[in-house]
């Protein structure tokens, strides 16, 4: 008798554990319970045993992802065609809004940022996205944010990669640029030589004022020199000669012969 209970019970933990399953979320993971169907409880990262037969978990990947939205051919205000590039960054927040609410998330996703870009580059000018295309990552993300958010999808960071213009367009711009840039370093060389005669007309008039400063700054700049001879105007008949520093035995020949006493 006892062997018969003992065979029945190792017989129903056999069936048992043939019937059961493991599955494990991961840190990095939830899981979608569903019984016979329908959905019963998000899990959070452990190991549950289910009856696959009536019950199964599906899990969602709750990292921040990329997606990327290449190559978008759009029409600027100003009726310029041009290609933009956009890369966004989002993270799944409700699991159970992203798998139920619609479809693809990821699709919705992708839609939804093309929709805004294109909303966007419409009502600026190819000019404006060309030069001031850091700012319109802000505004996407702006746009964009509530949209995703019904799909349980955070957008967490959005900017435009490239700007892609037609050949000839390119061309245009680059001139455009050098002109701006030739315009500014003539403008930069103009104000260098305005200031430069702005110094030397304030020196001018000074020197006019007080003609001294003229001598005091010549000898200035030949004090450190030897053997120079310079002849100072100090008056309408009065010259001055002014020589530069010579050896002690130059002044001692001029001197000439002296008496010394016996």
């Amino acid at each position: 008798m006892l062997l018969y209970i003992a065979v029945t019970v190792f017989a129903i933990a056999l069936v048992l554990l043939i019937a059961l399953r493991q599955v494990v979320v991961f840190e990095y993971e939830r899981g979608l319970r569903y019984d016979s169907g329908r959905f019963r409880a998000v899990l959070e990262p452990g190991s549950y045993w289910i009856i696959p037969s009536r019950t199964r978990i599906s899990k969602v990947d709750i990292r921040p992802a990329h997606v990327t939205v290449p190559g978008q051919e759009l029409i600027s205000s100003d009726g310029v065609g041009i290609k933009i590039t956009l890369s966004a960054r989002y993270q799944i927040k409700d699991p159970s809004r992203a798998v139920h609410s619609i479809a693809s998330y990821e699709s919705a996703l992708y839609l939804q940022l093309q929709l805004v870009l294109r909303e966007l580059a419409s009502a600026s000018s190819a000019e404006d996205l060309l030069a001031k295309r850091a700012e319109f990552g802000p505004r996407l993300l702006e746009a964009a944010a509530p949209r995703v958010a019904e799909y349980g999808i955070e957008l967490t960071e959005a900017e435009i990669k490239d700007v892609m213009f037609p050949g000839d367009l390119k061309k245009v711009f680059s001139q455009v640029v050098r002109a701006r840039q030739e315009g500014l370093a003539a403008l930069e060389k103009a104000r260098g030589e305005s200031a430069a005669l702005r110094n030397l007309a304030n020196a001018a008039a000074l020197i006019e004022s007080r003609p001294a400063l003229l001598q005091l700054r010549l000898l200035q700049a030949i004090g450190p020199d030897s053997g120079n001879t310079v002849v100072l105007n100090l008056g309408a008949n009065e010259l001055l000669p002014v020589h530069g520093p010579r050896s002690r035995s130059a002044d001692s020949d001029r001197a000439g012969p002296t008496d010394e006493p016996t």
